[in-house]
């Protein structure tokens, strides 16, 4: 089965050097194009009702992961303003989790994709 790269794919206002300090822009593309040619090999035709973003984020070598935002707002590419101050300095792993919630009939499918960076936090 063919998979298309429609997102998520991490995007910061640091996102060259993966350090993250103070205020911090998330936000995240999707390619439609791409997420439709996937729900039509996936036999989800109908249309697409939302799509909602969340970052998580946890210290590298743990276990449990804790959300820092989330967002549905396709307009803005998802944006979401997240405070670094709010976890100690250190090495982490972000994790976006997008998910897609398409009409079939009556019921509603949800499908996700999931991207993990390894950023370093410091304030």
């Amino acid at each position: 089965m063919y998979q298309y790269n429609w997102g998520p794919h991490f995007m910061a206002s640091t996102d060259a050097a993966r350090v993250l300090s103070g205020r911090v822009q998330l936000k995240e593309e999707v390619d439609e194009g791409l997420l439709r040619r996937e729900l039509d090999l996936m036999g989800l035709s109908g249309p697409i009702t939302r799509i909602m973003n969340q970052w998580f984020i946890r210290r590298i070598g743990e276990n449990t992961w804790r959300q820092l935002a989330a967002s549905d707002e396709r307009p803005s590419d998802f944006r979401v303003i997240w405070d670094s101050t709010s976890v100690e300095n250190g090495d982490y792993e972000v994790l976006e989790q997008m998910n897609v919630f398409v009409k079939t009939g009556s019921e509603q499918q949800v499908i996700t994709r999931t991207n993990t960076v390894k950023v370093a936090v410091a304030n």
